[in-house]
């Protein structure tokens, strides 16, 4: 009953601004998760999550927030006590997508520089394991690209597909090895596009 009444609430508001029959991405509706109040339900996969990220690059707020069906608000995540006056950093999430996977941390961050194109990490996935096999069966030239350094249970071995928009990541932290934990967009630079042509 909560979770209709809640949808219908978001329905009548993006009909009042005019966005009711505007074209989405992902439909969603907003549901009790456990000890997250605010979680959001979208109807993509990961996969196609990937997908309609890497259609929307270079990644601004707005765009990550219509396809990840969340908020982004400003967050500095690198735990430096001066502000980060390089990037912009936002912070969203959770997100359960349709195949069962939870995105617990949306993390986006934006060079406070011309042709910057964002870098996004989908983090702190849970919900249903995605195991390597799984990721190499989309993904089958994967490079390893992050190694271990033996001082934490949640470092990762990352493990990266270089594609022609730039670099996706996938990470399995130490301390569940065999379920994925983090998918990485790291796209081209302007000026990397440039020099490739």
């Amino acid at each position: 009953m909560t979770r209709r009444t809640r949808r219908n609430n978001l329905i009548s508001t993006l009909a009042v601004f005019g966005l009711a029959g505007a074209p989405a991405i992902s439909s969603f509706a907003v549901v009790q998760h456990g000890k997250d109040p605010m979680i959001t339900q979208s109807d993509m996969t990961l996969w196609q999550t990937i997908d309609a990220v890497v259609q929307n690059i270079p990644l601004t707020k707005a765009k990550v927030e219509r396809v990840l069906v969340t908020r982004v608000a400003v967050k500095d995540t690198s735990k430096n006590p001066f502000r980060n006056a390089a990037s912009q950093f936002y912070v969203g999430g959770p997100v359960k997508l349709s195949d069962g996977v939870v995105v617990g941390k949306v993390d986006l961050r934006i060079r406070y520089k011309f042709g910057h194109p964002g870098f996004l990490v989908l983090d702190e996935l849970g919900g249903t394991c995605i195991t390597l096999k799984t990721v190499r069966a989309h993904y089958p030239d994967l490079t390893v690209t992050e190694y271990p350094k033996g001082q934490s249970l949640d470092e990762a071995v990352g493990f990266s597909a270089f594609l022609e928009w730039g670099k996706l990541s996938f990470g399995f932290v130490e301390r569940n090895p065999d379920c994925l934990a983090h998918v990485a967009f790291d796209p081209k630079t302007v000026e990397d596009n440039a020099s490739h042509q």
